[in-house]
């Protein structure tokens, strides 16, 4: 079996989530508070002692079902593998939240991130068919509004590796529009018009749209928007 690493930094739900999973894989090992994706990334990728291993996001549920025993073929071990997860705010169902299986050498290598770090460590790219999660990050009003501003933003910019445009205009819309009766629907459905605005406008400027994993900057422009006292 691979490693399994859970990352987390700032959900309110993260215990929640980490106890599950540890409940499933008492073997787990967290990454807590590590500033910067890539940063969190690396140090899994340091502490890991297999050739791949598994990433769980802080606001994932990982599903009864899902079997963390997956080993590539090996023809594939050098690619990235990610599940599919249930936005459970506008039900979309694809790899954002997803469950990660990742190369070590590719994250160690790996200079500086990109828009999309996942999307961004190789062309050899596979997206694994089953729901394996759900991403529970509408958890507060700046995490529901940061992660729809966010994806958004990457919708939107064409940002992501290798996406389809019709499917990413698709779910784009599916951001904007669906959900507002959920918990933080209202930040959702706004983050993710926002993020469009953002990615649009700065489609091509990279040095601006990788302000999007700045989260002292994504939290200064949410208060911006909606006072000090929002958080």
């Amino acid at each position: 079996m691979y490693d399994v690493f859970f990352i987390s930094y700032d959900e309110p739900n993260a215990d929640e989530n980490w106890d599950l999973l540890k409940q499933k894989m008492p073997v787990a090992q967290r990454v807590h508070g590590v500033k910067g994706i890539l940063n969190a990334h690396k140090q899994c990728a340091e502490k890991c002692s297999t050739k791949m291993f598994y990433v769980v996001d802080g606001d994932s549920e990982v599903m009864e079902s899902f079997d963390f025993k997956y080993i590539p073929p090996d023809h594939q071990q050098s690619f990235i593998h990610v599940w599919r997860a249930r936005n459970p705010v506008n039900g979309l169902i694809y790899g954002y939240g997803g469950i990660k299986l990742l190369p070590v050498r590719h994250v160690l290598d790996m200079p500086a991130m990109a828009t999309d770090m996942t999307t961004s460590l190789s062309n050899a790219f596979v997206v694994m068919p089953n729901l394996a999660s759900i991403t529970h990050f509408n958890s507060s009003p700046f995490n529901a509004w940061r992660a729809a501003f966010r994806e958004c933003t990457k919708l939107s910019s064409q940002s992501i590796e290798r996406q389809n445009t019709d499917e990413t205009v698709r779910r784009l819309e599916i951001w904007k529009t669906m959900g507002a009766h959920k918990v933080f629907g209202k930040y959702v459905i706004e983050g993710a018009e926002q993020g469009q605005q953002f990615g649009q406008a700065n489609a091509e400027d990279r040095d601006q749209l990788s302000r999007i994993n700045d989260f002292d900057w994504l939290k200064e422009r949410f208060k911006g928007i909606y006072g000090d006292n929002s958080i």
